[in-house]
Order: structure tokens, then sequence, then C-alpha cells
């Protein structure tokens, strides 16, 4: 009876150890290098046709591949298909615009990833580089401050933020009429308050829609009627432009969202135009406070272009008078993500005068993306020039086109607080499916632009008119 007593344990003992030892087994082979390298692999990749997408696997055991259609949407290389060679890169070719599933198998059995290729007809862009002044009006005004109303009485009031305004909120119409200017809000106000009406303000705020009812008070030192509030009708700055298609004449610019100076809420963009600008001048980044390209707006009545979207991704429009690049005069190819590569690549943009100059960077990271997000890659100037007469990455270079082996594959966006000779880039995927020249994903995410250490590369934005109400 002992003896099976003692039997049982020691079995018991045994099972425990090697449960142990599974687990163990289990967890040092989710963390390794090979397991993550198959889960980064993005669950939606887009393949321009004609490229050849790469996938480094690099995985110990045999990985099987499977496609939906493959006899005439994808190949794949080496052609050993469905068992691939150990840790050996796999290669896409499409051959059909389409689109196809492939499947990742450990030892064939084990389903590991599965990836939709969706192969997309060839684009071709001029590569942008200017250097334009950008103007923006939006939707309604934004509200960007308080400023407290001296009544006859004595008292300081405000009517506005009493209310529920609040800073970074959008006016879209008061007592029904629409508002274009931050003028016209205080016509209608002062209009109200002669009257001794209130004011019926429907105002826009994080995707919200709210009306708000205010009685003007007469200020003693305008002697006019005011709720309170600063506002601002439009933002205008210095940025680049990324490409323009010289069939349909679309533009597509910056790389990022503008938002507003004071309030930092993006812009719904009511109207807006591009026009040509020179820089006169560079302030010097150095870590901890990015540095700035100093431009001014050349003959602002001629219109390069109209802004018909103000996104995530930059600005967009529609090309009015056909820029010249002396850098590259015809159209180049774009490549989407799975196409670039780590290392040398250039960058577009002007540093002094109207002067189209080419930069050298490097592609330090890729960050694969299966939903429009920012931050896809991680660049650092590399170009001595650059960095001397800069610093690196400046406020103003947001949009300049990145561009490796004799294709477009994004644009700057931000600068690192820290070293401003790096930053992050977005991917020209985004870009041209923000621009309408490719279609968009069904599902989209946007995450937060910037953190702390990172400072958001953004349009410097300037009130054209200010006017307190």
């Amino acid at each position: 009876m002992k003896e099976n007593m003692a039997r049982i344990k020691q079995d018991s003992r045994w099972r425990t150890i090697w449960a142990m030892l599974i687990i163990m087994v289990i967890i040092a082979f989710c963390l390794s290098p090979q397991f993550r390298s198959i889960y980064g692999l993005p669950l939606h990749m887009r393949i321009i046709e004609g490229e050849t997408a790469l996938l480094d696997v690099n995985f110990p055991m045999t990985v099987s591949v499977k496609h939906s259609d493959p006899s005439i949407r994808i190949q794949s290389f080496p052609a050993v298909l469905p068992i691939l060679a150990l840790s050996r890169p796999i290669s896409f070719e499409p051959v059909k615009l389409g689109q196809s599933t492939i499947e990742f198998k450990l030892l064939g059995i084990i389903p590991l990833r599965t990836v939709l290729v969706d192969v997309l007809p060839p684009v071709k862009l001029i590569p942008g580089g200017h250097s334009i002044g950008v103007v923006l009006r939006s939707q309604g005004v934004i509200v960007v401050g308080n400023s407290p109303i001296l009544t006859m009485y004595g008292q300081y009031v405000t009517p506005g933020k009493d209310a529920g305004i609040e800073v970074g909120d959008v006016i879209i119409s008061i007592n029904g009429t629409p508002v274009q200017s931050d003028t016209q809000v205080a016509e209608l106000i002062d209009d109200c308050g002669k009257k001794n009406q209130k004011a019926d303000i429907f105002i826009k705020r994080n995707g919200g829609q709210y009306h708000v009812t205010i009685l003007p008070a007469l200020c003693s030192d305008t002697k006019r009627y005011r709720i309170g509030l600063f506002v601002r009708d439009s933002a205008a700055g210095v940025g680049t432009l990324t490409f323009y298609e010289p069939n349909s004449k679309i533009f597509g610019a910056l790389g990022h969202v503008i938002t507003d100076s004071d309030t930092n809420q993006p812009i719904d963009c009511e109207e807006g135009k591009i026009v040509l600008a020179t820089v006169s001048g560079i302030q010097h980044g150095k870590r901890g406070q990015p540095g700035e390209k100093i431009g001014v707006f050349i003959e602002e009545d001629q219109l390069l272009g109209n802004i018909r979207k103000n996104t995530n991704f930059g600005i967009y429009g529609d090309l009015h008078t056909q820029l010249q690049n002396d850098k590259y005069p015809d159209a180049l190819p774009v490549a989407s993500m799975s196409q670039i590569q780590l290392g040398p690549a250039e960058m577009l943009t002007v540093v002094d005068g109207q002067t189209i100059e080419e930069f050298s960077i490097e592609i330090q990271k890729i960050n694969m993306q299966d939903a429009p997000e920012s931050k896809g890659l991680v660049i650092k100037v590399t170009d001595p020039k650059l960095i001397e007469k800069t610093g690196g990455i400046v406020q103003g270079m947001s949009g300049s086109p990145i561009i490796q082996n004799g294709k477009i594959v994004g644009a700057v966006t931000h600068v690192f607080v820290h070293d401003p000779t790096s930053g992050y880039g977005c991917f020209i995927d985004w870009m041209l499916m923000e621009s309408g020249i490719l279609p968009k994903k069904e599902q989209q995410t946007a995450k937060k632009l910037f953190t702390i250490k990172e400072k958001y590369y953004r349009l410097g934005t300037k009130a054209k008119s200010f006017c307190f109400f």
C-alpha cells in the first residue's frame, strides 16, 4: 500500500514537472523572435501590380502557404509549395488585379497567420518637394478663447462660457444664419443685443451638435453687444507638396492634419487654397527645440490649387497650375509598404528660396500596418548639408516626399523633440487612399498623433483675422 502511494506521488510529481516544462516551452516559443516575425505580418496587405512583395518569415520550422486562387492572382517563390524550406524568404508576385488569401501553417497543420492580399493597379505620381503656402477656411468659426465683458454696471461677465460654449467648439450658425467669418458673427451677436433677443447658437463639438441660447451683454468699452468669446475663421502657414497625379491633377501635401494653433483641434475644411511660397530663412533645430522654415507667400492671389479635404494624412485637392520638378520631371511609380526596405532613401524639400533639393536619409524602422495610422516609418537625416543648414527635420518640411529605389514610398510627418535629425513618415498607401486615387479600406483606425516625447509636426497656423465679440 505504501509503495502504491509513493508511486502515485512520484507519477504526480513527474506529471507536474512535464506540465511545467510544456508551459515553459510554449511561453518560450511565443516569445521567440521567429514566432513574433509571423505575428508581425499584417492581416491585410496591398501590393501594386508589377511589384514583388518579399516576406522574411525567419521561422525554424516548415510553413505552408495556401492561396485562395493562385492561378490568376498571386504567385509565390520559391515554387516549392505548399511546404517552404526552413527560414527562407517568401516572395509574392501579383499576376492579376484582385484579392487572394495567404495562410501560414506550422508544419503544414497548425494555422498561425492568415493574410488578405489586395492587388491594386499601378500608380505613377509627379513627386513634390515644392514649398507651398496653405490657406484654410474652416466650416463656421472656431472658439479659441474667452474674453470677459465689462458691463455698464462695472461687472465682468462671460455669457458664452456660462452657457456652456467651450474652447475648441465650432460655431456653425446663429439664429439659423450660417456663419463664415468672425466679423459676421460679431455683427449677428450685436444685432441680437440691440433687439434685446437671445442668440440661438448652433455649435459642433467632438462630432456632436448642440444648440445654445445666450443673451448678449453690452460692453462698456466697445459699446457693442458681445458674448465674451475669441474666435478664428481661418488658418495659414507654409508646408510641402508631396505629390500630384498628372492625369487627374489631384495633389496631396503635408502628410498630417491641420489643427488650430490654440485649440489643437482639427479644422473642418469649408474651403482652402494652396499658393507658391519661398523659404527666406531657417530657424535651426536643436535638441528639445525643433526648428522651423521661415516662409513667405508669393503672389497669394495666384492660385495653385484648391483644398477639398483636411485629413489625418494631409490635405488634398485639385491642382490648377502645372508644377515642374527639375529633380524628377517625369512621373515615378509608388511602392506599397511591403516594398520598402531598411536603409538609404532620399527626401525632397526646399531650404532656400524655391529650389527643390534632394537630401539623403535612412529608413531605420518600418511599422507594417493593417489600417491607416501615422508613424509608419522611422527616418533619420544623414545628409551633412541638411544637418548643417537646418539641424535635421524642421517645421515646414511636413509632406516632403520620401523616395527609395526610384519609387515614392511616403512623406515626412513628425520630428523627434529629443533628436531633430530623426522623425516619422507616413506610408504613401494611406495618402493615396485619402486622395481618392486608390480605394479606401472598409475599416480604418486613427491613433493619437503625438506623445510626450514626440512633437506633432503641425503646420504652423496663424490667424488671418482675429476678433472678439
